[in-house]
């Protein structure tokens, strides 16, 4: 497995000061947003993909500083129902998924999109339980009328790149846990799969490790990222897992992310990280650091000092004592 960095965090630095802070850091892989939600980036994507002499560079610079690209991602929502937003989240997808392989990259991590509740509407409408009895009608347009169409769709444009996408299960949006990673991925294409981010799993009460026994069983782990998360156990108790308030609100939310070892330590990160080699996964583990506690270097280098001790390196040798 390789220690990597989702970038957005560190893009204020410029290009070359990142990458040499990333080696500074000692990191191995490298995942760059390309738009949408991303408020900062250090790829101008629709430049690169119109310029093979800045593919190369990017390709030469990635190279020189030691590393590797793990993914492109354009977290957005495509499948917004008011056009003008889908518009631009769409064309980002598209242009990261041409981008793609130019870069030697096989991964776009994503999100799955909410649509609205009907036709007409002007937001998303994310649907949490199956009542009222408008609830399941809600659902049944998303998925049958806008979600799958959609995604058979971009499947398959994706495929003729040799791209997989990789979900990142968020709450707000249609796939938000393991099993709605796994239906989209039936109904519309084998190239739709995981960008493992164990964070979001915590505060819904999905065991991470089990999701990725799950996926992982499925052939669907095609990304992770490496993020934690706080409950609160005194808000947790009182107001549940499903929280509003203001990612700055550190004393009344019932849970908040946090830097890798400060939410959960070996007890959780050791059995993700072995069951990830277990169901095959070899790829990056990507940090994407949200910790309101810290700024962002110290952040992130806390996260790479915790993971160093926790990833798998070598490969598996098998029972060698006998």
């Amino acid at each position: 497995m390789k220690l990597g960095v989702m970038s957005s965090g560190i893009a204020a630095l410029g290009w070359d000061k990142a990458l040499a802070y990333c080696r500074e850091l000692g990191l191995e892989a490298i995942e760059l947003p390309c738009g949408a939600y991303a408020k900062s980036r250090l790829l101008d994507a629709e430049a690169a993909l119109a310029d093979p002499v800045l593919q190369q560079k990017i390709r030469e610079d990635v190279a020189r500083y030691g590393m590797v690209i793990s993914a492109l991602s354009c977290h957005g929502n495509p499948v917004h129902p008011d056009p003008a937003v889908a518009k631009v989240h769409e064309r980002a997808q598209d242009v990261a998924v041409r981008l793609a392989p130019k870069l030697g990259v096989k991964v776009v991590c994503t999100f799955s999109g909410c649509p609205g509740g009907a036709p007409g509407d002007r937001t998303p409408n994310w649907v949490t339980c199956a009542w009222p009895p408008e609830f399941p009608q809600i659902l049944d347009y998303q998925w049958n009328g806008v979600l799958v169409p959609y995604w058979q769709r971009k499947a398959a444009e994706a495929r003729n790149e040799g791209v997989q996408i990789a979900f990142e299960a968020h709450p707000g949006f249609a796939v938000y846990n393991p099993e709605t990673i796994l239906k989209l991925r039936r109904l519309a294409g084998d190239n739709l799969g995981a960008n493992l981010d164990p964070s979001h799993f915590f505060w819904q009460g999905i065991d991470p490790v089990e999701a990725a026994r799950v996926l992982g069983d499925a052939g669907a782990i095609f990304h992770v990222h490496a993020k934690d998360t706080a409950l609160d156990p005194h808000n947790m108790r009182v107001n549940g897992g499903l929280d509003t308030k203001s990612y700055g609100n550190l004393a009344e939310r019932s849970w908040v992310f946090r830097t890798c070892g400060y939410g959960h330590g070996d007890e959780f990160w050791k059995p993700f990280v072995s069951m990830l080699r277990g169901k095959g996964y070899d790829g990056a583990l990507s940090i994407e650091h949200e910790d309101s506690y810290m700024s962002v270097q110290e952040g992130f280098s806390k996260a790479v000092s915790y993971l160093r001790g926790v990833l798998i390196r070598e490969p598996a040798c098998g029972a060698w004592w006998f």
